[in-house]
């Protein structure tokens, strides 16, 4: 008998509140116990959500991740931005870029194959938020370390996008197979994050209008809602990143809406149970038996990429004068790599397609072994921090 989706939804939520509850007894973050949750209930493992039903609930995903760009850009007040300066750039800049080049020198030197090596490598900069602001919503962390973590986290997606589009136009080059020119390839990515900083800041700005007129909580949120959804379906249509999209359209709202700490107090009420069911449906979409294709390959990029985003923090950290905790804990909570990254896969498997299978796997694994580990290399750096009491 067919079960209707609803049912499995349920079973999602109930069994992600189930775990979450069972990872606090051993100080986890929910986020693992909800990842650990997908892991039991999807097609690795007991099979209550077949992996056709898992493939029709990437709206979840997609919604979530909506909220929580929408829930980034919303730091990024003017007056908190003159505040904190360029630091959290040029940070975002050295651990992406040092990312790259460590995983580039590591791959090349055991491959010998420059294009290979690029495109892997470029996947690298990468960094998922949604893991991280989960951590610091659960724990409520406040500090240095944790601001400067959310914009580096903002950031990070613009630079990864950018360091994708050279790279892989350096490896199209070489290769012969790059669809477009050196320079369009280039330009690519710089049209998509300008579109999509542009049609996030236009919806910002109208998304005030109808709250001079609709005062009631439950108004509000439905204002909320529709426009992150607009957002989203807007990204879908243009094919522009929807996490920066949703970023600038938080933070123009921030800035010129009186009443946006009402609004994003009543925006908050909708989240969890969505944030919940999106780490349960990314848990159930991990695929452990992967792990023994991974290779030497594999090892390389999994502990190169530690590397240089640990490393390259504690260089912008330095350069830029940072207090010291931020120096020595802010690389470690940047290690989660998820939707971004399996993206950039798909495209690269355009440029070196020999190699489409063992990027896809090395990068799978990858997201696997991140998603369990970093949250909670997340909440330990924190405490360590002493922004979690």
């Amino acid at each position: 008998m067919q079960m209707s989706i609803l049912w499995y939804v349920a079973i999602i939520i109930f069994s992600g509140m189930l775990c979450g509850r069972l990872v606090k007894l051993i100080k986890l973050p929910n986020v693992t116990g909800y990842l650990i949750a997908g892991l039991i209930i999807g097609p690795c493992c007991l099979k209550l959500v077949p992996g056709n039903i898992v493939e029709h609930l990437t709206i979840i995903s997609e919604v979530a991740l909506g909220f929580i760009a929408f829930s980034i850009g919303s730091e990024f007040k003017l007056s908190y931005l003159k505040k904190i300066g360029i630091a959290p750039i040029i940070i975002a800049i050295f651990e992406a870029l040092a990312a790259v080049i460590l995983v580039f020198l590591g791959l090349s030197a055991y491959t010998k194959d420059i294009p290979f090596s690029l495109v892997l490598a470029a996947i690298a900069a990468a960094t998922a938020p949604a893991a991280t602001i989960m951590v610091v919503n659960q724990y409520k962390a406040k500090g240095p370390v944790t601001s400067t973590l959310l914009t580096v986290v903002a950031v990070d997606d613009a630079i990864a996008l950018m360091a994708f589009g050279v790279c892989v136009a350096i490896a199209g080059m070489i290769t012969g197979k790059g669809d477009t020119g050196f320079w369009a390839s280039i330009l690519k990515p710089v049209i998509e994050i300008v579109g999509a900083l542009g049609i996030g800041a236009i919806l910002g700005f109208l998304m005030q209008l109808p709250l001079h007129f609709f005062k009631k909580p439950g108004n509000r949120l439905s204002i909320v809602i529709g426009t992150v959804f607009l957002g989203i379906a807007l990204a879908e249509l243009t094919g522009f990143s929807s996490l920066l999209l949703c970023m600038a359209l938080g933070s123009v709202f921030v800035n010129v809406s009186h009443e946006s700490n009402e609004v994003m107090h009543i925006a908050e009420s909708i989240t969890p149970p969505i944030y919940l069911m999106f780490f349960v449906v990314s848990g159930a979409e991990l695929d452990v038996t992967i792990l023994a294709s991974i290779g030497v390959i594999g090892v390389i990029y999994l502990v190169l990429r530690v590397a240089g985003k640990i490393g390259g923090a504690m260089l912008g950290a330095l350069i830029m004068k940072t207090e010291k905790k931020v120096v020595k804990y802010l690389g470690f909570t940047l290690l989660p790599q998820a939707g971004v990254a399996i993206g950039l896969s798909l495209v690269a498997t355009t440029v070196v397609p020999d190699y489409g299978p063992q990027i896809r796997a090395v990068i799978l694994c990858a997201t696997l072994i991140y998603e369990l580990i970093g949250p909670v290399v997340v909440k330990i750096s924190l405490k360590k921090a002493g922004e979690i009491q």
